[in-house]
């Protein structure tokens, strides 16, 4: 009896337990197929999943490691982003703040759960907010899951996901296909067992899509990478609520925006059905669109409607094919990608899942993968000038190589850009190509255009900026050149007269140390200085000091611009190492003595010429050698050997260290051009620069050098021979090659020696450059002919003298490390930049204060996204480079050139609503940069024009100031005789475009810039 008990209670408890496992296998497969628990569990979780943004910067946020998508859109990269603002006087005001729960599951390596965006890209808006440029990736998109035609809908879940769609389960979770995902695993195993199985992934678009996006590379590369997509993904489905038919819907529509189509050469990075059509078929994606959509009709014949639709539908089916391997299939296996379309269309036709007239009508279709690059929309360079000066700023800013990537990160960046007055100049820019707008403008006439000239083959550049309290706001930047070229600060320009504002400065800011240095003394004291015979600077200043009762530096600022020069053209100069003479622009002027004010507003060339040699002489005989340049006028002085000695040391390394920090971090290549930058383009010069920088190099390679750098020069190969033997490095001392090539000894010697041993430290340099420092200056001081140590003396200290020139004009934003070491860099030889003028004229309006140029002062990273960050300008330090007396003293001379000078016709142009006239000034500056060859004995063989410019660096009223300029290159240039005018006139005719922003608005509407 009871073993009858026990069979029953067995019986029973097993019919139990088989019982409970059919109840779990139910509730299981319920579950796998219905979702309902997991529904509740993640729908929940979903609600603690959220983010903020709130002000300064957030500890509890976790940015994306890797990821195309997060690497694309700058969401990895915003730590890095956030360095280099911050290093660059930018703060964080708003970010993202992860709730707890959110920031502890992204901590854990998943996948950040909120709705990404279909589209994103980088857009620049102006100063009150309009927008100025955008940029938007994908192009092509789905915005609504009714606009994709059903068949590509149901394409997509046939190869893809056939059970996405499925209405049984409202609560399903598309993440997971529990049989496929078996049925992977399975395979995956068995493929470690025979290698040669095929094992398909069991990834379902929703997967997929997490892949892509945010898994390294794009790529499945483990286990545990697979199981973080899913688990994502299925915490992704369930941010809107248990019933997630809508969110499959959007995955739909996120999978055919977003899925990689491989990269196409001149497009770049193709994702997205609408942009793979594009790029890899030429097809426009309305027409697509028209043609697979059921019920609506398309023009032609129904023959060929069927044929249409057939092949749109064949391209379309081969890029959902093409995803699994699309740098493959789109590239080397083209013919595959045919012939794996041409099976699945029989498939899909064979079960009815498409038309067979659908599919026989595809079948004989050749796929043709466009090979050319695609023919993108054409882009006007004049009307995105401004914005692309600022995209490469802030491609530099972030350290992003390309403006491509910028175009295709996530940010929003607000300028200080006034789009309606920057669409207004560039209009008029355009316009004035044209003859008759040019002739309306008034730019023809005397110093204008002459009758004939074409003014399509001048180009036109207006820059202006406004003085702001933390910095200068760009306000337009404008052009009509049609190409990304900038010539506001993209190359070396010839702009003239110009030049005789940063001499003027720098007079005056001489005249300024000079009375720091005497003004306290007593007439007693001044008296017994010794002031050498040629230092008119200081002689003048301590006579002025010592007669006059009020010692304020003001007056003595008037004063120096009081000074009388004369404009005579007889006199020879001994310059840049030989003797020179200069010409007045008008020839009236050529017997006249004028004060230095004067010779500012009419221009006149020949009192700058003696200004800067003032300034050059003052500069050499009170350095620090001064001394030394008492030796050399006495050549008995039996302190000269001993002296010499220390002198050379210690002026050599001075020199030394100046000249390596100048080739510090250079290329061969580049350092080579910076050293001939400085350099005419003299035949024996040259070959001393070759000979003594490439020591080793042969014939060849000299004849080749010298051709290229002296085009048009007579260099026949006898020509040649003679000057590789004549200017060999064993001919001449270094010294003697430094007068030759009329640059510093040192510094050609330390260009050769730094391409000889690159990444010498200065230490190593110094140590290297004994002897150098030595023979540099000992030769000098040799009995012998006076006459021409004397010659090479006043070269060598004149070379130094430019240095300090240089030193003085780089800070205040002079843009290149050498010039020509001549007086004629006071009238343009030394060349220039209209931005640099730029910035020298918003010094003078910020009253000696050299304040940051501000062109960008917001950036906002990943709106709506848990990675948003905003970043805002802070107001950075200014630098105070000249003394507020002195940038006073220049701003009353500049209103001098408008009120009563070369400037004259602007005079007035500028008037507010009330009548009132609103203060110009300015320098104007005509440029004839010209490539003359000479023959033995200086003859002029030919000159050859190789540009022609007009620039009016100018300033309105104390807040605005900027520049104009016209720029012709050959072969055009010589044709034109335009001066200095039609860069005024232009700007005249521009005033009433620019009136809203500098008088405020007009009719009681200001439209000035927000700060």
């Amino acid at each position: 009896m009871k073993s009858i008990w026990r069979k029953r209670i067995k019986l029973l408890l097993l019919g139990i337990l088989l019982g409970l496992i059919c109840v779990a296998s139910y509730l299981i497969y319920d579950e796998m197929q219905s979702s309902k628990l997991q529904a509740r569990y993640l729908t929940k979780l979903g609600t603690e999943l959220k983010f903020k943004v709130e002000p300064g910067a957030s500890q509890a946020i976790h940015f994306p490691q890797s990821g195309p998508s997060d690497e694309r859109l700058g969401y990895s990269q915003i730590p890095e982003f956030t360095k280099r603002l911050l290093a660059h006087d930018f703060v964080i005001t708003d970010q993202v703040r992860m709730s707890e729960r959110m920031f502890d599951l992204t901590g854990r390596g998943l996948f950040a759960p909120y709705q990404e965006k279909g589209q994103t890209g980088f857009n620049l808006f102006d100063c009150n907010n309009k927008p100025l440029y955008g940029a938007r990736f994908p192009e092509r998109v789905y915005d609504r899951f009714e606009s994709i035609p059903r068949l590509l809908v149901d394409s997509l879940l046939f190869i893809e996901n056939r059970e996405l769609l499925d209405t049984k389960y409202a609560t399903k979770n598309p993440a997971i296909e529990w049989e496929r995902f078996s049925k992977a695993i399975l395979d995956q195993a068995w493929g470690l067992v025979n290698p040669g199985h095929n094992s398909p992934g069991g990834s379902t678009l929703a997967t997929q899509i997490e892949k892509y996006r945010h898994s390294p590379d794009g790529r499945t590369t483990s286990g545990r990478e697979k199981l973080r997509q899913m688990a994502s993904a299925s915490v992704r489905v369930y941010l809107n609520g248990e019933e997630t038919l809508p969110t499959r819907r959007q995955i739909v529509i996120d999978y055919l925006n977003s899925v990689p189509l491989s990269a196409k050469f001149g497009y770049g990075e193709v994702n997205g059905l609408g942009d793979g059509l594009w790029a890899w078929y030429g097809r426009d994606f309305t027409e697509i669109n028209r043609l697979l959509k059921d019920g609506i009709d398309s023009e032609g014949r129904a023959e060929d409607r069927a044929r249409r639709k057939a092949e749109a539908f064949k391209q379309a089916l081969s890029l959902m094919i093409a995803q699994r391997r699309p740098s493959y299939y789109l590239g080397d296996g083209a013919e595959d990608l045919q012939q794996l379309t041409d099976s699945y269309l029989r498939v899909m036709g064979s079960s009815g899942f498409i038309p067979p007239s659908l599919r026989d009508a595809a079948l004989p279709i050749k796929l043709k993968l466009r090979e050319e690059p695609p023919v993108q929309p054409p882009v006007s360079f004049v009307t995105r000038k401004a914005s692309t000066i600022i995209r490469t700023q802030l491609a530099g800013l972030l350290n992003v190589p390309r403006l491509y990537d910028v175009d295709r990160l996530d940010l929003g960046v607000s300028s200080t850009l006034n789009a309606d007055i920057q669409r207004g100049a560039t209009d008029l820019l355009r316009q004035v190509k044209d003859p008759a707008s040019a002739k309306a403008a008034g730019l023809y006439g005397f110093r204008l255009f002459s009758e004939n000239d074409d003014p399509s083959k001048v180009i036109f550049s207006f820059v202006l900026f406004e003085r702001g309290q933390d910095g200068n706001y760009l306000r337009v930047q404008s052009d009509n050149l049609d190409q990304p070229f900038d010539i506001n600060q993209g190359t070396k320009l010839d702009l003239g007269s110009t030049a005789k504002l940063r001499t003027l400065i720098t007079y005056l800011d001489i005249i300024a140390a000079l009375h720091r240095q005497y003004a306290s003394m007593t007439p007693e004291e001044l008296a017994d200085i010794e002031v050498q015979k040629r230092d008119a600077l200081t002689r003048w200043s301590i006579d002025y000091l010592t007669k006059t009762e009020d010692k304020a530096l003001r007056p003595m600022l008037e004063a120096a611009l009081d000074r009388n020069y004369s404009a005579s053209p007889a006199e020879s100069f001994f310059t840049g190492g030989g003797v020179h003479t200069f010409e007045n622009f008008d020839h009236e002027d050529d017997h006249k003595v004028m004060p230095v004010r004067d010779a500012l507003r009419k221009s006149v060339n020949l009192v700058f010429i003696r200004l800067m040699r003032d300034v050059v002489w003052h500069y050499m005989y009170q350095s620090s050698d001064s001394m030394a340049n008492k030796l050399l006028e006495n050549s008995n002085d039996p302190r000269r050997k001993e002296y010499l000695s220390r002198f050379a040391d210690k002026e050599g390394r001075e020199f030394i260290t100046r000249f390596y920090r100048k080739y510090q971090g250079k290329t061969p290549v580049e350092a080579e051009e910076l050293l001939l930058s400085s350099i005419r383009p003299v035949t024996r010069r040259f070959a001393t620069v070759f000979r003594t920088i490439y020591p080793d190099a042969g014939l060849p390679q000299f004849s080749t050098f010298m051709r290229d750098r002296l085009p048009g020069h007579p260099l026949s190969d006898k020509v040649m021979r003679d000057l590789y033997e004549r200017y060999g490095p064993e001919k001449y001392s270094l010294a003697d090659r430094g007068y030759i090539a009329g640059i510093h000894p040192l510094e050609l010697w330390l260009a050769g020696f730094v391409r000889q041993h690159p990444g010498s430290t200065l230490g190593q340099v110094i140590e290297a450059s004994r002897d150098q420092r030595q023979e540099v200056y000992v030769w000098l001081f040799k009995t012998g002919r006076r006459n021409a140590q004397d010659s090479r003396i006043q070269s060598l200290v004149e070379i130094e003298a430019f240095l300090e020139v240089n030193r003085a004009w780089r800070r205040l934003g002079y843009p290149f490390e050498s010039f020509t070491s001549s007086y004629a860099a006071s009238i343009g030889a030394a060349g220039d930049r209209p931005a640099a003028l730029a910035e020298l004229m918003g010094i003078i309006v910020n009253r000696g204060m050299r304040m940051p140029t501000i062109r960008m002062n917001a950036l906002h990273f990943a709106a709506g996204t848990p990675y948003e960050t905003r970043f805002q300008q802070h107001a950075a330090k200014g630098e105070r480079v000249l003394p507020e007396e002195v940038a006073d003293a220049v701003r009353n001379a500049v209103l001098g050139v408008v009120e009563d000078g070369t400037a004259k016709r602007i005079s007035g142009a500028f008037t507010k609503a009330d009548g009132t006239k609103i203060e110009i000034g300015g320098k104007t500056g005509t440029g004839d940069h010209r490539f003359d060859v000479y023959a033995a004995g200086g003859r002029l063989v030919s000159s050859r024009v190789v540009s022609r410019s007009a620039t009016f660096v100018f300033l309105i009223g104390d807040r605005y100031y900027g520049t104009m300029t016209a720029y012709a290159q050959e072969p055009y240039a010589a044709k034109f005789k335009f001066t200095s005018a039609l860069s005024v006139q232009l700007l005249k005719t521009l005033a009433p475009t620019l009136m809203p922003l500098i008088d405020g608005g007009s009719d009681g509407k200001p439209i000035a810039c927000q700060h």
